[in-house]
């Protein structure tokens, strides 16, 4: 089994000198945990030679029940036991970073020496958790204390890259640095590349490496246990079809949000799941198969497509993957719902081209360019990202 970074802190002293004797602001969520499942929190403060001061959380809160886009409370608190014990009590206080703040703030880093960022991330850059590593770089920068990373697995794998290079004139929270959709990093080898090219050469980071881990590894193979980082997040298999089929969130398609299938049932009241499902099977995209569905989303949140109502739509099934491409089967399928239902399908244009990174995929699509031509565009892009990212391969 792979042993996990924050195993690795907490078991060699070697590494655990880095935070002995220091302050901690620990940045993580109820993904931060051993392979006992044993949260990071803990671990640490069963540990008197350093003090945990404070913790931040990402979108989703501390306990990642909160829905997608649904801001959380400024300030918990968390009653921690230091050292094990009843004796030694503390209210720690829980920041979040996913409301009026998303980076740390000056006053809640004074008396911090050191941020230690551990949590599971999904390895798509759209996915909000890399952009508050990034936002907490830049704050630990700018008050000059250092940055811990304890790395983590990247369930996608770290063999493959996919989708167009993000254009910076379209940031955002959702993509915040030039990353293909699926970057094939690990959160720790992105982190040595963020400190180069966002010019942060004197910030002190250190990357707690994992042991008995291989780029080819998807998280299948890695022996560890899986936490859903966030509530359509449940599966595997969702973030295996998740860096693509995330694009449905800026079209008036349900992405299946409020199913038990989110980003795996993909559908509207007005679409025709039969026939979608007969003409994506025709085209034999590579490692997966579509099932016609039926599905009525129940309403999460007041932004939920379609609450309540009775949808259409194919059911994605992964056969292979390996040779499964989220993003190119997204695009096929969207170049279908453009083809079938000109007068219904709609982009919602602002969203979708954040989550895209670009306008271009749009445009192309709503222009209906074969996907060849599409998919050609971006490859110059993806190459000079592989040969770009070498140097920063831990593994």
């Amino acid at each position: 089994m792979v042993e996990l970074g924050i195993t690795r802190l907490m078991t060699d002293a070697a590494l655990w000198k880095s935070i002995a004797f220091k302050s901690l602001g620990l940045i993580t969520n109820h993904t931060g945990v051993n392979e006992q499942f044993r949260p990071t929190y803990e671990l640490i403060a069963d540990v008197l030679s350093c003090r945990l001061a404070a913790i931040f959380t990402p979108e989703h809160g501390f306990g990642g029940a909160a829905q997608d886009g649904v801001a959380q409370t400024e300030v918990q608190h968390l009653a921690l036991r230091r050292g094990g014990t009843a004796k030694d009590t503390v209210s720690l206080p829980v920041y979040s970073l996913y409301g009026e703040h998303l980076r740390p703030t000056a006053e809640q880093l004074e008396g911090i020496d050191v941020l230690l960022y551990d949590m599971q991330d999904v390895g798509a850059r759209c996915y909000t958790y890399i952009s508050t590593l990034l936002y907490a770089m830049e704050a630990a920068c700018e008050a000059e204390i250092a940055v811990i990373v304890c790395d983590r697995p990247n369930p996608l794998g770290c063999t493959c890259a996919e989708g167009q290079v993000l254009d910076k004139t379209f940031a955002s929270f959702v993509g915040m640095h030039p990353l293909p959709m699926r970057y094939g990093l690990t959160v720790g080898e992105l982190t040595l590349l963020l400190k180069t090219e966002l010019n942060y050469e004197l910030l002190p980071i250190q990357i707690i490496p994992m042991r008995g881990y291989t780029r080819e590894m998807r998280y299948e193979d890695t022996g560890l246990p899986w936490v859903p980082p966030s509530p359509n997040m449940p599966t595997l298999d969702t973030v295996a079809v998740y860096p693509g089929l995330c694009l449905f969130e800026g079209t008036n398609v349900s992405e299946g949000r409020g199913t038990t299938k989110p980003f795996e049932y993909i559908g509207a009241p007005w679409c025709d799941g039969d026939a979608w499902a007969r003409e994506l099977n025709a085209l034999a995209l590579p490692g997966v198969l579509f099932r016609a569905v039926h599905f009525t989303p129940a309403p999460m949140t007041n932004s939920t497509k379609y609450a309540n109502q009775r949808c259409q739509g194919v059911a994605i099934h992964i056969t292979n993957k390996s040779l499964f491409r989220p993003i190119e089967t997204a695009i096929f399928m969207l170049a279908n719902l453009i083809r079938a239902y000109p007068d219904t399908f709609a982009f919602h244009q602002e969203h979708f081209d954040r989550l895209a990174g670009n306008s271009s995929l749009r445009l192309a699509l709503s222009a209906q360019e074969p996907i060849e031509e599409i998919q050609r565009g971006w490859r110059a892009g993806v190459q000079a990202w592989h040969d770009a990212r070498r140097i920063y391969q831990l593994y």
